[in-house]
């Protein structure tokens, strides 16, 4: 891989011209561009985008556009004429897919664009007027002449991304390219910052109607095959984002200004619906590099839904990858001279970390070589200011968002909605800092996600383990009966973490009855009977006493204070005390600790189920531990149906089996008792 690097490095240093020889258009010229990909005949919404004054349409076909395509107006180019047009990038591009629109943007810059409308044919600009709705001139007579805009504040250094429809009065929609893991970050800005206007090179309009949301979103929240129309508040201010912040950017309704015309390029070793928003993550980082930064904007188009959900499949490079993607981009830094070296240098990166793949680091290369081929100059760079600077009171600017009814829902937000919402906001508060750790002994093909969803609208992270490994869907590999030797590694991930809940996949935690708990304090089934139990050795059978043999030799290389706690509790020559360890809760400051005792472990082969409870009983007494899970329901075997013991008042519900979407289902319609809102979640 690094010879690739440095092979298309040399590449792209030198390049030579590339003139239209084979269009008709040979010497048409125009400044201002909208580039749409075609699959169908010309929609309505695309016949009006077409009567834009003073923005030429460049249609791009693919192998699914009719033959006999046309419109009057519009540029357009078949796969034949692509293919003559001598572009580098075209041999990467697949046939069926809007990601051909690369050639269009090369097209475009070619014949002398300074701004590229990305736009889809069924969006309707709003008044047909996009000069109105964005800000077609940064500077000079034609702009707004604003000095300053409204700005995400950059206080909190651990927010790296953020959902802009909050701002625009929807709370509960997200986009698509949101973390699933945000998707209950619903509270209002307690205040705003400023930047200097000029630079919003990157323009993202929302859209009216059908907004861009995640299949997660668009198969959930309906009741019917009725169409979403979805309305945004168009008097809220646009607002940027500072540097170490980020927002899901796409490809039909965003304005790009020339200084940002690299970051065009689609990426082609990715699930159809994760291009455009791996692109504009990808873009974003390198915007920094340039003192670029992104703007949202109110409604610029109104979007009709088509009532045509596209498969979960086509965004499964998303939701496996998107919060690490954000995590690296925020945190990569590259000591490259010119920005067209670290944009290659940063693909190779996100190639290494398996946000893409090789080719995908070829295909950057060409495009580089296409954009110098064009004529295209690169920007200068400037100094990164990812390190926030204070805030001071007079740089604060307040904006309280409009709470729009979300009649998507099938609700209007009344009283009781807001009360629910609420309680989403204090149960994060409280458990936004605590990182959950899940063991799926089940299908993780099947329920991952889904576990995720639900449990990631409260914990900072859900870390998934099972027995096999899964890297498409972020699944780590874990050992069960070994899993505490798992524990000390993801402690070290997440040194800023509260602390840590273990949960298996069998267990239910209802989260909202775990407010009261002491975050400070040790967590675990110690006061649930059929969980915990310390048994003689009396006629035992030899797993039993292999164990106790064990432990012994563990707490005997313990330091004095976890041996004497441990002693305290246990009489090591008459008894074993095991616990199931389904749910158990480490503090942040326990876990060096936590990690002392497993290290004494070693490779002794001491079941999880004695290893948790004596790592427990030597932190500490069991008379300090929380007994927050003593109200916990708990069965050997399960009932023949499930919903006859569960209860919304217990702190947690053991066993719960769920291996299917349609169990996930059933599962969520009961938990609803206790959070309401997961209805419109699922």
């Amino acid at each position: 891989m690094k010879f690739l690097l440095h092979k298309e490095k040399s590449r792209f240093l030198a390049q030579m011209p590339l003139t239209d020889t084979s269009s008709p258009y040979a010497n048409f010229r125009s400044e201002n561009w909208v580039v749409v990909s075609v699959t169908d005949y010309p929609s309505d919404q695309l016949k009006k985008l077409v009567k834009i004054k003073g923005w030429q349409t460049l249609c791009i076909g693919n192998s699914l556009t009719p033959n006999d395509w046309s419109l009057k107006g519009t540029i357009y180019l078949s796969l034949e004429q692509q293919a003559e047009l001598g572009f580098r990038v075209v041999r990467f591009l697949p046939y069926d897919s809007y990601v051909r629109k690369t050639v269009g943007y090369l097209f475009a810059i070619q014949h002398g664009a300074k701004r590229i409308y990305d736009a889809d044919d069924r969006g309707e600009v709003i008044g047909d007027d996009l000069a109105a709705r964005f800000d077609v001139e940064l500077i000079g007579e034609g702009s707004r002449q604003e000095m300053t805009i409204m700005q995400y504040s950059h206080e909190n250094v651990n927010r790296t991304v953020v959902n802009p429809y909050v701002h625009f009065g929807q709370r509960s929609v997200w986009p698509r390219g949101l973390p699933l893991e945000n998707v209950g970050e619903i509270w209002h800005e307690e205040y705003y910052t400023e930047v200097f206007s000029g630079r919003q090179y990157i323009q993202q309009g929302l859209s009216n109607g059908l907004p861009d949301v995640d299949s997660v979103f668009y198969l959930t929240r309906k009741t019917g095959l009725e169409a979403f129309d979805i309305k945004f508040d168009d008097r809220a201010p646009k607002v940027a984002l500072p540097q170490g912040m980020m927002v899901p950017v796409n490809s039909f309704n965003t304005l790009y200004h020339s200084s940002a015309f690299w970051g065009l390029m689609l990426p082609v070793s990715v699930s159809t619906m994760a291009s455009d928003v791996l692109r504009g993550y990808w873009g974003q980082r390198l915007l920094w590099e340039i003192g670029g930064y992104v703007v949202v904007y109110p409604p610029t188009v109104h979007r009709y839904d088509r009532v045509e959900a596209y498969p979960f499949s086509e965004e499964k490079d998303l939701h496996v990858n998107v919060g690490r993607l954000i995590d690296f981009l925020v945190s990569w830094r590259s000591s490259e001279h010119r920005l067209f070296e670290k944009i290659l240098q940063l693909s190779y990166a996100m190639a290494e970390e398996k946000f893409w793949t090789e080719k995908d680091v070829k295909f950057t290369a060409a495009w580089l070589q296409d954009l110098l081929a064009v004529g295209y100059q690169q920007p200068r760079l400037m100094s990164l200011e990812i390190t926030r600077a204070s805030i001071g009171h007079g740089d604060k600017k307040e904006f309280v968002p409009q709470k729009l009814p979300a009649v998507h829902l099938g609700v209007e937000e009344s009283g009781t909605v807001s009360n629910e919402i609420g309680n989403l906001i204090r149960w994060r508060k409280n458990f936004g800092n605590v990182v959950m750790i899940m063991f799926c002994n089940g299908p993780v093909e099947r329920t991952a996600l889904e576990w995720r969803l639900l449990y990631g609208r409260i914990f900072k992270t859900v870390i998934i383990l099972s027995h096999q490994k899964n890297p498409e869907l972020a699944v780590e590999e874990g050992n069960l009966d070994q899993v505490y030797k798992y524990l000390p590694k993801i402690f070290s991930r997440y040194e800023g973490a509260e602390g840590f809940l273990f949960l298996q996949d069998d267990t239910l935690l209802n989260y909202w009855n775990l407010l009261q708990a002491d975050k400070s304090k040790l967590w675990i089934t110690d006061k649930v009977s059929k969980s915990w139990t310390t048994v003689s050795l009396k006629g035992k059978s030899e797993w039993f006493l292999k164990q106790a043999d064990l432990v012994k030799k563990v707490v005997g290389m313990m330091t004095a204070q976890f041996q004497i706690n441990y002693k305290e509790s246990v009489n090591l020559d008459q008894s074993l005390t095991i616990c199931s360890s389904e749910i158990f809760y480490i503090p942040q400051h326990l876990t060096g600790e936590f990690g002392d005792l497993v290290n004494l472990v070693g490779d002794l082969d001491i079941s999880y189920k004695v290893a948790i409870p004596m790592f427990f009983l030597a932190l500490d007494s069991r008379q300090n531990f929380d007994s927050v899970l003593s109200t916990m329901v708990y069965k050997r075997k399960p009932p023949s149906m499930n919903s006859t013991f569960y209860s919304a008042h217990a702190s947690a519900v053991h066993p719960w089996s769920v291996s299917s979407e349609q169990e996930f289902i059933k599962l969520i319609r009961i938990m609803a008792e206790g959070d309401p809102l997961l209805m419109e979640l699922f």
